[in-house]
């Protein structure tokens, strides 16, 4: 038993050493797709999931990149659809009138900076079918033919849905993206001063029989024994001088996790509450390049 457990484990360590290199570009496809970093890089260990299972029924590898991005968009529309996060008609968007784009258009396979700093409100705005074409195409860089083999739609209609994307971006660009409402962090911070005060003793009391912890992409635990987990961070936070933040992300609050030296953000850490205890603690310190894709700000402002 002992034999199979460490051949399973061996075998996952081989495919996310596999997919490493991908692995950001995906989780930027799917944080536009989703509208959040946080449901992105659930679509993302959703898509590696069917992934890893698929190729072992499998007799050779596929070309890996076109690959997982097809079944990254298979698993983002999927989300969407359950979650009606637009109440849309993607079939009517594909509706297309071939020249709409220009027949001789020339098409650059790089990312458009513009688009890849367009806001996550922004992309969320967008019919599903808006939002993947530009998200594949500006912001990873595929072409027009590998975005619309991604789709599994026609070229045709990838450059009707760019055109309507480009266009609804700029419109909302210039309106300028708000956030509303507010949200009581009073616990977070909480949190946070007891992790920079390196109170352990503080944080574990917070732990509960309910509390569910979720070290994303590693391992999960349940209950008070889930606070064992601090252990490690009182290892780790004196050596890389950590310091804890509580704020936002596209309207989520979140701890933002600080390296000694640094102004941006190294990870996050989200936390739903159970009263005064915690709930439920999402770490995501193993999966750090959410941060590049996310803008953490100290007031919802």
């Amino acid at each position: 038993m002992t034999d199979l457990l460490v051949t399973v484990a061996e075998a996952r360590q081989r495919f996310m050493d596999l997919v490493a290199e991908v692995r950001p570009e995906l989780h930027r496809y799917c944080t536009r797709m989703t509208g959040s970093v946080f449901d992105g890089e659930d679509v993302v260990q959703e898509t590696l999931a069917k992934a890893y299972f698929a190729l072992a029924e499998m007799d050779s590898t596929p070309p890996l990149r076109p690959w997982l991005f097809r079944i990254a968009h298979n698993t983002a529309t999927d989300f969407l659809r359950r979650y009606e996060h637009r109440n849309v008609d993607a079939v009517a968007d594909m509706e297309v009138v071939a020249d709409m784009t220009g027949s001789h258009e020339r098409e650059e396979h790089s990312p458009d900076g513009e688009r890849v700093e367009a806001a996550l409100q922004v992309f969320a705005s967008l019919p599903p079918v808006q939002r993947s074409a530009l998200a594949l195409k500006d912001v990873i860089g595929l072409s027009l033919e590998e975005t619309a083999a991604t789709m599994e739609i026609s070229v045709a209609a990838v450059k009707a849905a760019l055109v309507r994307a480009r266009a609804n971006v700029a419109a909302a660009s210039a309106a300028g993206a708000t956030q509303g409402g507010t949200v009581d962090v009073a616990r977070l911070r909480r949190y946070a001063d007891l992790f920079n005060a390196r109170d352990w003793t503080g944080l574990r009391a917070l732990f509960g029989e309910e509390t569910r912890l979720d070290v994303v992409s590693r391992y999960q635990r349940r209950g008070k024994t889930a606070a064992g987990y601090l252990t490690r961070y009182s290892e780790l936070a004196p050596h890389e001088g950590l310091r804890a933040q509580a704020g936002w992300v596209g309207g989520v609050p979140v701890i933002a996790m600080f390296r000694d030296g640094s102004d941006s953000p190294a990870y996050f850490i989200r936390i739903e509450w159970r009263d005064d205890q915690l709930g439920q603690v999402r770490d995501f310190r193993y999966v750090p390049y959410i941060a590049v894709d996310a803008t953490f700000t100290t007031d919802r402002s």
